[in-house]
């Protein structure tokens, strides 16, 4: 599909029409029928106005702020909208929040994680405690700084944390405890308030990830939902995170980290002098950033206000009752929890209603919906992240559902061959060589560099029967095969 000759320069409307063809193999990210991934608030001439203001500030390069005073001036507009939302700035408990702005939740996570390993360097070996239900990146955060991850169990019932447990978990190594609001797997809220008074009775850190819902949860208190304390207004938070290419509904990618205060932000920043080059002094991951995605989310904030953002969470909110109610009444299928933010998640009771082939069915219908696996004592369930773009859409989602339903059932469970079966609960990763998966691969449909299939639930049935480790040194090696160069 792509023009292999590079040699020669395209005319610039000839390289726009094979981007546009290349988008068609895309998934939609507008209409209100992807439930993940991307985040569309339907409002008109939002795209336009977001595009226009990356545009004016593409090149601007946010490593030195002296040089670019412009970028820092709507780096500090977002810190201080993200603050006023989540419980910090004049007038509260924290007063002096300091903050700065990422490129998406994970750096966000990464870096508080950072931060708080470096704010101890007496402690040689570092901990972190989080809840299963955390999101993957305090794992990456893990990984990548060194420290080890003590992860404590969920109820499956609440599908929380008992707050003794975190408690338990607690260690002299311990330099961060953390928790969800909410957890993107289910939407459900952390029990932050004991949670945080644990980690202060500890003298620990305690980041609060609300990349996910920290710009909604606030409005859906204000239109009447018992939203649970969980921001810098309780006492023993010392960090939160907040995405804004989420719910705030600017483009990717944004993210806000902020600190109580600036002395708690302190051992985020990296400096370097000791060359014959510049000081290098960053806040962040990155050294050189585009200005571009923060003066979209500038645009964005500005434009919609807090009035637009209120009337944008009543829209998603009556979404997300919908499509609960939607459920409930489909036989064979029920809530994993009780909708408490944005998300939709349901499991299947029926033996017979394979939830795999559900999604390929809704899939067909054209509705994209999140699979996720089985984990400990969780069955596999759907996810939907729902935005206010669903809501025009959303009563056509229940005859939907209904007749993906009854085509699941027709089709009867995905049956894998028993040696089939064996080998992915017996395999370590370390057995599965590139030259196994790819023919793997080529057997489940995958190969010949043709992408993942229309279909996933045979791909899906084999993952979820695979260990953990398993299924990551899997997907590793397959998202290998996808990611070669185009010669």
């Amino acid at each position: 599909m792509i023009d292999e000759n590079w040699s020669d320069g395209m005319p610039a409307e000839q390289v726009l029409a094979e981007i546009r063809q290349l988008r068609t193999m895309d998934r939609p990210t507008h209409g209100g029928r992807l439930f993940a991934y991307v985040y569309d608030p339907a409002v008109p001439g939002l795209d336009a106005l977001a595009a226009a203001a990356y545009a004016e500030s593409a090149h601007v390069n946010g490593l030195d702020p002296t040089a670019f005073p412009s970028l820092l001036a709507m780096e500090n507009a977002l810190v201080a909208a993200a603050a006023r939302l989540l419980g910090g700035g004049p007038g509260t408990s924290a007063p002096e929040v300091a903050g700065s702005v990422t490129s998406g939740g994970t750096e966000s996570l990464i870096l508080a994680v950072k931060t708080a390993r470096d704010a101890r360097p007496d402690i040689t070996a570092p901990r972190i405690v989080v809840p299963a239900s955390a999101h993957a990146a305090f794992a990456k955060a893990a990984h990548y700084l060194r420290v080890e991850l003590d992860t404590v169990p969920i109820d499956p019932t609440t599908l929380r944390p008992a707050v003794a447990d975190v408690a338990a978990a607690v260690r002299p190594e311990t330099v961060l405890v953390a928790c969800s609001a909410p957890s993107y797997a289910h939407g459900v809220v952390d029990p932050v308030e004991q949670i945080a008074e644990v980690a202060a009775a500890a003298g620990v850190r305690c980041h609060v990830d609300a990349c996910f819902g920290g710009w909604t949860l606030p409005y859906l208190r204000r239109l009447g939902l018992p939203v649970p304390p969980f921001d810098l207004a309780v006492p023993g938070v010392t960090s939160i995170s907040v995405d804004l290419h989420k719910y705030a509904y600017a483009p990717k990618g944004v993210s806000v980290l902020l600190h109580r205060d600036p002395q708690l932000r302190a051992p985020q920043y990296f400096a370097y002098a000791d060359w014959p080059g510049y000081t290098m002094i960053n806040p962040v991951i990155s050294s050189t950033r585009s200005g571009g995605p923060i003066a979209a989310a500038y645009a964005t904030l500005r434009h919609l206000g807090d009035d637009g953002y209120l009337a944008l969470t009543r829209r998603t909110w009556t979404a997300v009752c919908t499509l609960a109610d939607a459920v409930r009444a489909t036989e064979g299928l029920r809530l994993v929890a009780e909708p408490e933010s944005t998300v939709v998640c349901f499991t299947a009771d029926d033996p017979t209603l394979d939830l795999f082939l559900l999604v390929d069915e809704l899939t067909a219908r054209g509705w994209h919906t999140q699979p996720q696996l089985r984990y400990a004592d969780l069955p596999a369930s759907v996810h939907l992240t729902v935005t206010a773009a669903v809501a025009p859409r959303v009563a056509e989602f229940g005859p939907a559902l209904a007749d993906a339903v009854a085509a699941a059932r027709a089709a009867g469970p995905v049956e894998l061959p028993s040696d089939l079966l064996a080998m992915a609960g017996s395999l370590t990763p370390e057995a599965l060589t590139p030259e196994l998966v790819a023919g793997l691969a080529e057997g489940l449909g995958l190969g010949g560099g043709a992408g993942a299939p229309d279909r996933m639930a045979v791909v899906n049935t084999l993952l979820d029967a695979a260990p953990a480790a398993v299924r990551e040194r899997l997907l590793v090696e397959f998202v290998g095969l996808l990611q070669r160069p185009a010669w």
